[in-house]
Parts: C-alpha cells; structure tokens; sequence
C-alpha cells in the first residue's frame, strides 16, 4: 500500500508539472475550450507497469482523471476480474483492442470478452502481411473483416473497427491501400479508428481523412510524432518519437476541430515512449489548455 501511495503522489507531482507544461502552448489563447473532456487513455501506454501491477495500474490512471480506456491485453487477468477493478475505480472499458488471428478464428470469444468487459468496440491494429502489402492482402482483410463485423454486430452489439498503422497508405492503382478498405467494407459493420500519429508519418493529412470519411471513424489515438522525424510507409518508427500532445510535428487543434465535425466517440491518448510519467499529464493538461 505504501508503495502504491508514492507511486500516485508521483503521478500527481507529474500530473502538476504537466499542467505547468501544458500552459506554456496555450497562454495568449481566448475563447471557447476546444477539448473540454478528460480524454481516455490505451493500456499499451502503461504495458511494463500493467505487467507488474494491474490494480496498482489502474489506480494510478485513476488519479490521472481518466475514466475511459481502451485495453489490448488483459495482463494475465480474467475479463470478469478487470472489469471489477475497473468499476470499483469508476473506469469503463470502451474499447478491446484484439489481434486480427482472434478477431476472425475467435470472435465469439473476442465479442463475449468485450461484453464482460462492458466495451462498445473491438478493434484490430494491423493486417498481417509478408513485405510490401498487396492485393491480395486487401482482398482478405476486407472480406474478414466484413464477416467479423457483421458477427460482432448481430450477436454482441459491438461494433469492429480497424486502427491503421501507416503501411494502408501506399497507393495501387491510383488509390491507397486505406482508401481500398473503405471502399470494400460495409459500413454497417466495418467502421475504423484513426491513430493520428500513423495517419500522419506516411505523409496522409489527418483532419483531411476525417473530412473525407466522415463518420465511418468512430475512435482516436492522440499521440504527436517528434520534430525531425521523415516519412515512411512501413507502419514502424522508434516509439522514443512520440512526444507530449502540442510538442510535435502534428498540428493538433486541426485534428480535433476535424474530428469534432464528423463526430468521433472516443478519444485515447497513446504514448509508447519511455517518459509517459511527464508527458502522459503533459499532453491532458495540454487539451485541456486548448481554446477554439
């Protein structure tokens, strides 16, 4: 319990000098707040601590303020024990992030898992794939993934989403990898989750997307991608290149004001550095601080 308290009062010094941090990009700014929720948060952004201490986790995101979060893994719990730990800190699982071997040979598992633990959504973050995507890659993933969704959605109530990763936007044909997919999925069971970093180290414009797809997105990973950083299709960089919120290449408060008009449901912030104990309340404090 002592090293549980320290832990916290650790995450609220940080969660302070944060905020400190945080006013710095937004002093001189008027008007309306342009991100007035807490926003949620990805349990990848906490793996090496979830790994040790699931409830000691989660209870420092509860002194964070966040209340909505996203897993893609379950640390060894049962589904029924997470969604326990959850409800007794007043956080709620929206979304469960699964591989995409279990989205389409275990999706009744993957839908009664999501229902335990209370989730609206089911995402997947990569097709797999042998060196360039093809074709045929496409063809697969948007055939799975409208004969997942449409499971998912009849019998669960869930609905699937995909989260690119950067390699969808290579073009074939005069079109991207990305646009293919949403050409071929049905709308009624394949919507998609931007990550805004991924969206953006290929050289895609991320409120440009929003815009042009509308509501078929229904989630986002806020994440900023460091100064310097070049393109890249390959769906890889260092996760030492994310960066606080407002501290990087992505022009943030366009992103927002996009995802505020085609109506985005749940906002993650994602953070795979090894400094998620400053930037983490770096970047809350950061859309917090925000002014339309």
């Amino acid at each position: 319990m002592k090293t549980r308290n320290l832990k916290i009062k650790g995450y609220l010094f940080s969660l302070c000098f944060g905020l400190l941090l945080g006013l710095g990009n937004v002093w001189g700014q008027s008007g309306e707040p342009l991100f007035s929720e807490t926003p949620g948060l990805v349990s990848y952004t906490h793996r090496k601590s979830f790994e040790k201490n699931v409830a000691a986790t989660l209870d420092t995101i509860q002194s964070l303020g966040v209340t909505d979060m996203e897993f893609s893994n379950l640390f060894g719990t049962k589904p029924t024990d997470l969604r326990q730990m959850l409800d007794i800190r007043g956080i709620k699982c929206s979304s469960y992030g699964v591989s995409y071997d279990d989205l389409i040979n275990n999706t009744d598992e993957v839908g009664q898992t999501a229902k335990i633990l209370g989730a609206s959504f089911v995402r997947v973050a990569w097709i797999p794939h042998e060196g360039k995507f093809k074709l045929q890659d496409a063809e697969r993933a948007a055939m799975d993934f409208n004969n997942a969704g449409k499971k998912l959605k009849k019998k669960y109530g869930i609905t699937f989403c995909y989260h690119n990763h950067g390699f969808e936007f290579q073009t074939h044909n005069g079109i991207s990898w990305f646009d293919y997919l949403m050409n071929n999925t049905n709308p009624k069971y394949v919507s998609y989750e931007m990550d805004i970093l991924w969206t953006f180290l290929p050289g895609e414009n991320p409120a440009e997307l929003l815009r042009k797809y509308g509501s078929r997105f229904k989630l986002m990973h806020l994440k900023d991608l460091k100064i310097g950083v070049p393109s890249n299709h390959l769906g890889k960089t260092s996760s030492e290149n994310d960066v606080a919120l407002g501290e990087g290449q992505i022009n943030i408060p366009e992103v927002l004001r996009a995802a505020k008009e085609v109506g985005i449901e749940h906002y993650y912030i994602e953070d795979e550095s090894s400094r998620i104990n400053v930037q983490v309340p770096q970047s809350i404090a950061y859309l917090k601080g925000l002014k339309d």
